[in-house]
């Protein structure tokens, strides 16, 4: 069996070993999350507001996202303590949503020009022109 000595002092700690207080993890002062949690309430309300002035079209859906991102991110830096993480770990969080919607906009684009350039090639044969007679 091994001899396990006795501390007195937390500076006593054999080589090698971790200190005992490092078994718990980071600690964060309250105020950031305060300061968060505000800015969440801050950002529903505009978000809300949106809605209330009767905002409308792309204006409207833009704010809305714009705010839900706002939102998502915060809550998955902070709260998520993504913030203090390191990189091999937040990447593989990060990256693939945003590779999706890299992909979701470049669907959408492609869906925009599919569906303006049918008229063109599939009109119906009404509209088509006659061919010229000689």
């Amino acid at each position: 069996m091994a001899h396990v000595e006795h501390l007195d002092h937390p500076h006593d700690t054999p080589a090698g070993e971790a200190h005992p207080s490092s078994d718990h993890g980071q600690q964060h002062p309250l105020g950031i999350y305060f300061k968060i949690w505000a800015l969440l309430f801050v950002l529903s309300t505009a978000s809300y507001l949106v809605d209330y002035f009767h905002f409308q079209g792309l204006l409207r859906w833009s704010l809305i996202i714009i705010f839900m991102l706002l939102k998502a991110g915060l809550i998955v830096a902070v709260f998520m303590h993504m913030v203090w993480e390191r990189l091999a770990l937040v990447y593989p969080i990060v990256v693939p949503p945003l590779l999706l919607l890299v992909l979701l906009g470049i669907g959408a684009l492609e869906a925009d020009y599919t569906y303006l350039t049918r008229g063109i090639f599939f009109a119906p044969a009404t509209e088509q022109k006659a061919p010229a007679a000689h």
